[in-house]
């Protein structure tokens, strides 16, 4: 595989400069993929290294945990930890991995296993400095098929995610892995959409947990409304709470409409510290293009949506893909996976490569929204996945780089 291990490139056409301020944010290539994507979160290690995965479907050599380590002049130094040698080993990872407390890294994928309908892996780091895979779990397309999106640990050791597919319905699960003394780990299936009320086709996001123990999640269609002529249903956020006899409970807490609303939410929510839930839809909204929305918990435990943010397209943004996180007072960043300009790769409406935005907390309520970067093209477009931020308050984002430009990248953003 090859990839510009240790570039550095401040990319003129990547920088925007903000309406009526005085300042600029700049975007540097921190690592380019030859050939191969990256859709799933990043992460940092204590001491400020980067983690992501590459995936693609076919070629074992594209697929690939890799670590990025900053160095004194700038740069960054790329450590590919590890790389799939094919079935029955992990195949199109879609997401990204977590660390558990030992530092060893967990995380899924669509194809490979016994049945080749998807994995949740581990690497262990062992005393050498070298990385173990080991498959947890091999769905059988009948517990789940395409794991997409990632996992979380609860504080037993129990991971839990989604699959876009399989089940009784075949439109995904939620599951549990359970680690026993022998070193295996047992899954259990928690639910089975429908593609009904409680939705179907869980997408790129990983669940939460809230303080009491209950999961969220999306499920991208389903439910009501219709978002994508080849389908129904515009998508679900739904909520799961553990009963004593060990089961779960399922309630949906939001089905989007595809109109104002909304609709095919595809990533992970975020938790305010009031206990409301935010993220992003891919359409709908009051000019079709996807909305940033809030879901506001009331004391009897209802939720109501309301909208932060409708994107416009054009230099606006359009398609968000990617979930948002907060900084430490209150903003929101995220990013479009198209809209910014009109010059990328195809004439995919409204055109564009994508943007990274800004949403600043108003003392009257609501939200600025704020354009930071628009992408022009190669080598930095098509932004799938959540914003990491430093703490010094830089951005970081991985970018498929879908469509002509087949190379994805990995990105900082600097205020």
């Amino acid at each position: 595989m090859k990839r510009i291990a240790t570039l550095l490139i401040t990319v003129a056409v990547g920088i925007l400069f903000i309406p009526c301020a005085g300042a600029q944010d700049t975007v540097k290539t921190l690592l380019s993929f030859d050939g191969t994507e990256s859709e799933g979160n990043l992460i940092f290690d204590s001491v400020g290294n980067l983690y992501g995965t590459t995936g693609d479907q076919y070629d074992p050599s594209l697929i690939t945990v890799f670590k990025l380590s900053p160095n004194s002049d700038g740069t960054w130094t790329e450590n590919v930890l590890w790389t799939s040698t094919g079935n029955p080993e992990p195949m199109n990872i879609r997401a990204g991995v977590i660390f558990d407390a030992s530092g060893n890294l967990y995380g899924t994928s669509l194809y490979g296993g016994a049945s080749n309908c998807g994995t949740v892996f581990k690497l262990t780091h062992n005393a050498d400095g070298s990385w173990s895979e080991k498959n947890l779990h091999d769905f059988d397309c009948t517990d789940g098929y395409q794991a997409t999106g990632g996992v979380i640990f609860d504080s037993a050791g129990n991971l839990y995610g989604t699959t876009s597919f399989g089940g009784t319905s075949n439109w995904g699960v939620v599951y549990e892995l359970s680690p026993n003394a022998d070193g295996s780990w047992t899954e259990t299936t928690l639910h089975n959409f429908t593609f009904g009320n409680d939705g179907g086709y869980p997408g790129h996001g990983s669940l939460a947990f809230d303080s009491a123990g209950n999961l969220y999640g999306t499920a991208g269609q389903g439910a009501q409304g219709t978002c994508f002529v080849w389908t129904t249903g515009c998508g679900t956020v739904f909520e799961m709470s553990p009963k004593a006899n060990g089961t779960w409970s399922f309630k949906t807490i939001h089905s989007f409409t595809g109109g104002d609303d909304g609709g095919v939410p595809q990533y992970d929510l975020k938790f305010d510290s009031a206990g409301n839930l935010y993220s992003t839809t891919y359409v709908g909204g009051k000019y079709g293009y996807g909305v940033v929305f809030e879901l506001i918990h009331h004391s009897n435990d209802s939720w109501s949506e309301r909208v932060v943010h409708h994107f416009r397209g054009g230099g606006d943004g359009a398609g968000p893909f990617g979930g948002v996180i907060f900084d430490a007072a209150g903003n929101l960043y995220g990013t479009t996976s198209v809209g910014g300009d009109n010059e990328c790769f195809n004439a995919v409406s409204p055109g564009g490569c994508g943007t990274v935005y800004k949403l600043t907390p108003k003392t009257t309520g609501g939200f600025t929204h704020t354009v930071l970067v628009r992408f022009h093209g190669k080598p930095n477009n098509t932004p799938y996945s959540d914003l990491v931020i430093d703490n010094v308050g830089n951005l970081y984002g991985a970018a498929t780089g879908y469509g002509t430009y087949s190379s994805g990248t990995v990105y900082e953003v600097i205020p």
